[in-house]
């Protein structure tokens, strides 16, 4: 987790240890004012940090620091989020199924791991759309965070 962490820190998205009550749409996880809170002692899977960044990442620079719950809800959101997920944990040397685990994805996360291995992406356009990667060099990143 700790490698996670300071990747995010690298890139620019805050994310820190914090007591979380109540209800989250991912165990342990909130998002808060373009910042990632966790509670490791409740959080089940540690790549959904990856995840929650990425629909940080996605968003234009000047949304981030309003975003706060649930983020990135609509469709196109969740497949970039999807895909810079995986060029993230590519790039960390981790694998895939950190973050495509399953508890997730509808139970669609060995599908996603076997479609992005064999280059059949879902959401590098949208990614290449913002200017973060290009379909011909993904998963490398141009850029992790969005203008």
């Amino acid at each position: 987790m700790q490698q996670i962490l300071d990747f995010l820190a690298h890139i620019g998205i805050a994310a820190r240890e914090a007591t979380i009550t109540g209800e989250t749409f991912l165990p342990g996880i909130r998002v808060e004012r373009g910042s990632i809170l966790y509670d490791s002692s409740r959080m089940t899977y540690p790549g959904d940090l990856l995840h929650e960044a990425a629909h940080i990442a996605f968003a234009p620079a000047s949304e981030r620091e309003s975003m706060s719950d649930e983020v990135g809800t609509g469709p196109g959101e969740e497949m970039a989020a999807i895909a810079w997920s995986y060029a993230a944990a590519i790039h960390l040397n981790l694998d895939p199924a950190i973050v495509f685990h399953d508890g997730g994805y509808k139970g669609s996360s060995r599908a996603l791991i076997e479609n992005f291995a064999q280059r059949r992406y879902i959401g590098v356009p949208l990614l290449q759309w913002a200017e973060m990667t290009t379909y011909e060099t993904f998963p490398a990143m141009t850029s992790w965070l969005r203008n």
